[in-house]
């Protein structure tokens, strides 16, 4: 299979932009916004085929000459923009511009072999000032094909964290104080509160939710072909999430990078619950040096999730756990700590504030070290 996946899901939202576009309503700059995984870029590459549809209706025709060149990535008037790894080495500007528009054509021709890939990556990456301005370089100019050019940019958030350059989200913000009458901009993000305030009000804001469960499980079956079983352990973990559903899968003989994010978080579970100081130290000094900043914050994430399982087993409501296949083992802790449920709130509160001190530059091993300790401290009072 080459091009891009098929869009499941999220009719409503589909139905509402299909009406504006044949309106002539839909704004210049939207921002597609909701969990990660759940198809916010899949669905602005959608909406991308829509508006340049030669035939559109509902939905886009799908075989016009512009329809079969979006779906494979080759529309020379759909430009897909995402967050790349730091550049390496120096050289002028013109030469950095160049290396990652080098590097953006790699992956996404990665995409169109591979485009059931894997969306969690263990390496820090974010938007750069060269990439921003060779999007605004392309925005002057004619598109190539029709009457309207389409950019998608993909993880927008990341515009402004310590891996990218603060000047990329001010090229951004030039291009949406004053875009080209034949220009779309399509940005995505999971938490739109880190877009910079007056990138996020030069915006339309479009709430994008997590899928239902059997949705995930039908895709998975279907297009990974797993069994139906194992589809819903998945997409039970996954939550709505089509891209954390295939982070989860087993990838060339070895667990999928959230699946083996997901040990960790477990493993920082049974050090907070241990009555050792030092089991909480050699859990926060593993567990630390994980990688990127983002491989942090997801194995905090799911550590919440253990939290909230092991809560909802000492409350009497298993039929709620997340974590299936750790029943038992959940079980058995949470006969050790009968409190586990009234002290729930505070310790997910304690993981969420060591999440956001993770989008900082902090030290995660010593992160790791309190978080562990307030939650030893909260299940023992």
């Amino acid at each position: 299979m080459s091009g891009l996946a098929p869009l499941r899901g999220h009719e409503d939202v589909r139905s509402a932009l299909a009406r504006a576009v044949r309106a002539g309503e839909l704004p210049g700059s939207l921002l597609l916004h909701g969990p990660p995984g759940v198809g916010k870029q899949r669905l602005a590459l959608w909406l991308g085929q829509l508006l340049l549809c030669e035939r559109p209706g509902v939905e886009p025709c799908g075989e016009c000459r512009s329809c079969r060149l979006s779906l494979h990535l080759q529309h020379p008037d759909l430009h897909w923009f995402f967050p790349i790894e730091r550049p390496k080495g120096g050289g002028s500007p013109e030469k950095l511009a160049e290396g990652m528009e080098e590097e953006r054509a790699r992956q996404l021709a990665q995409i169109r072999e591979q485009p059931l890939r894997t969306l969690v990556s263990d390496k820090p990456i974010g938007f750069f000032i060269q990439q921003m301005q060779t999007l605004r370089r392309v925005t002057a100019s004619r598109p190539a094909m029709g009457s309207r050019k389409v950019f998608v940019i993909g993880d927008a958030e990341l515009l402004v964290p310590q891996e990218s350059s603060p000047d990329a989200a001010n090229v951004l913000l030039k291009l949406l104080e004053e875009p080209p009458a034949d220009t779309t901009v399509l940005l995505t993000a999971s938490d739109p509160d880190e877009l910079l305030p007056t990138i996020r009000s030069r915006l339309l804001p479009i709430r994008v939710r997590a899928l239902p469960a059997d949705d995930v499980a039908r895709f998975l079956v279907e297009q990974r072909g797993i069994s139906a079983d194992a589809a819903n352990r998945v997409a039970r973990l996954a939550q709505g999430s089509i891209g954390h559903a295939l982070g989860f899968l087993p990838d060339g003989g070895e667990p999928g990078p959230l699946e083996k994010r997901r040990a960790d978080a477990r493993l920082l579970l049974d050090a907070a619950a241990s009555p050792r100081a030092e089991a909480r130290f050699a859990a926060a000094l593993r567990v630390g040096p994980a990688g990127a900043r983002g491989v942090f914050s997801d194995v905090l994430e799911l550590l919440a999730v253990w939290v909230r399982d092991l809560a909802a087993v000492a409350a009497g409501a298993a039929e709620t756990v997340v974590n299936v296949d750790a029943l038992p083992e959940l079980e058995a802790l949470a006969a050790r700590l009968p409190d586990a449920s009234a002290a729930a709130p505070r310790m997910v509160r304690l993981v969420e504030e060591a999440r956001t001190l993770a989008h900082g530059n902090v030290n995660p091993q010593l992160t790791l070290a309190n978080l562990l300790r307030g939650l030893s401290e909260a299940l023992s009072s």
